[in-house]
């Protein structure tokens, strides 16, 4: 066994064993290690009251993430290898990194994927440069400072794309990043001027600056986004996040995040400040969100993990609206292979036009054959009941955010379940 191998392992062990979560401020857990890497989640299952039986699974929608345990009616993975190309005699290392991925909204990859097999990280670094004290040079397609809640699956920050920057320049008591990215390279040009006369296309610019020690045992992260729009009569946008952690919490992490965006500063997608949304949002087009997520591992059987979120999204077109979230899940572990976890969430979201609030409620219980008795602990295999209850406001959003369709009907509570894996590498 090489000695890189050998490196490798040892990084995997001491992330599992230790419980450490392996979504902190990295791309991935595997992209300073040498070798193929990834991550997938797929199952089956079934639920009452859908046709043919698929299942079915609970969330508002919109602006708003769900609660996963037991509740994901997609399959999804991205598989990665990355490797050291060149090493010049003065020690700069050029690292290649290349990887696919796909999706489906069912529990079938093959011939249903709406994001099909492609490529979707290829990118090369520079290391060991002398006169960039410890920082890392990059250029190519990159996922890129992505730390997420994982029970609700958020990327509270994503900055990937294309572009290129400097990395982890140590600078003063934290490390500082700068990123340039093309995003949405769709302009649309008249054939009679040649003027630009639509694009979703934006010029990006990144900073962060990560591992600020603020408090024993706690750091802070700035992340800002800075985004020029292309085209007429589009808008530019920016994004600011602030991110404390604070570790050895119980033998875990527990991280508060403040964040607000402007424009296209919102995020595209489901809420992935420093990215660039729809450049048509204008300034009045505002988000802010706070939120609370903690893991802990108290005991070697015991470990959980809580979050407390309110996300306000306003706009001069369609008023305010604010989503409101608490969730929990307790995780026991019997032994070294078996664990019983069980998922409690409940949303809010308030309505622009001040009608009744919308609310959902979740509940999963998944016994489960497990790698390791800790939180992190991967790969895991799952069987899981869910239970989901709305009130008839939420009705037709369930409605439309259930991958099975508008299955439910007039009905305010229906129940699947199934069989799931999860795991990364």
């Amino acid at each position: 066994m090489n000695r890189s191998i050998r490196k490798a392992l040892s990084v995997a062990c001491m992330l599992v064993c230790a419980g450490a979560s392996p979504f902190v401020f990295a791309d991935d857990p595997g992209d300073d290690l040498p070798g193929f890497h990834g991550y997938f989640r797929v199952g089956a299952g079934i639920s009452n009251g859908t046709e043919g039986g698929r299942q079915a699974c609970f969330g508002l929608g919109g602006n708003t993430m769900r609660y996963r345990l037991g509740n994901e009616c997609d399959a999804y993975g991205y598989f990665y290898y990355n490797r050291e190309l060149v090493k010049s005699d003065d020690g700069v290392s050029f690292v290649g990194t290349v990887g696919v991925r796909q999706y489906s909204p069912n529990s079938d990859f093959e011939n249903r994927a709406v994001i099909p097999l492609g490529i979707h990280r290829a990118y090369v670094e520079v290391k060991n440069l002398d006169f960039l004290n410890g920082g890392v040079v990059w250029t190519g397609r990159r996922e890129y400072v992505r730390p997420d809640i994982h029970m609700l699956d958020l990327f509270y920050t994503n900055l990937s794309g294309v572009g290129g920057g400097i990395d982890k320049v140590k600078a003063g008591p934290g490390k500082f990043s700068y990123a340039v990215f093309k995003d949405n390279d769709d302009v649309v040009t008249s054939t009679a001027t040649g003027r630009i006369v639509n694009s979703a296309a934006a010029v990006r610019q990144n900073l962060v600056y990560q591992d600020l020690p603020v408090n024993p045992g706690g750091t802070l992260d700035i992340v800002a986004a800075a985004i020029l729009a292309k085209g007429e009569d589009k808008h530019n946008g920016y994004s600011l996040s602030l991110i404390h952690r604070q570790n050895k919490v119980f033998g875990g992490v527990n991280t508060v995040g403040v964040q607000y965006g402007v424009g296209p500063g919102t995020g595209a997608g489901l809420g992935r400040f420093g990215a660039s949304g729809s450049t048509m949002l204008g300034s009045d087009v505002t988000r802010m969100r706070l939120f609370d997520s903690l893991w802990i591992q108290p005991t070697r059987e015991m470990s959980m993990e809580l979050v407390a979120l309110v996300q306000r999204d306003k706009s001069d077109l369609t008023g305010t609206s604010t989503w409101t979230s608490f969730g929990v899940r307790p995780v026991y572990a019997f032994n070294n292979h078996f664990k019983l976890q069980a998922e409690l969430g409940t949303d809010k979201v308030t309505s622009p036009a001040g009608g009744r609030d919308l609310r959902l409620t979740k509940l999963t219980i998944a016994p489960t054959i497990t790698a390791g008795p800790a939180y992190w602990s991967r790969p895991e295999l799952r069987a899981f009941v869910t239970y989901g209850k709305w009130n008839d406001a939420a009705t037709a959003a369930v409605n439309a955010a259930n991958e099975a369709g508008a299955v439910f009907g007039q009905r305010t509570s229906a129940v699947s379940m199934g069989l799931q894996v999860e795991t990364w590498f």
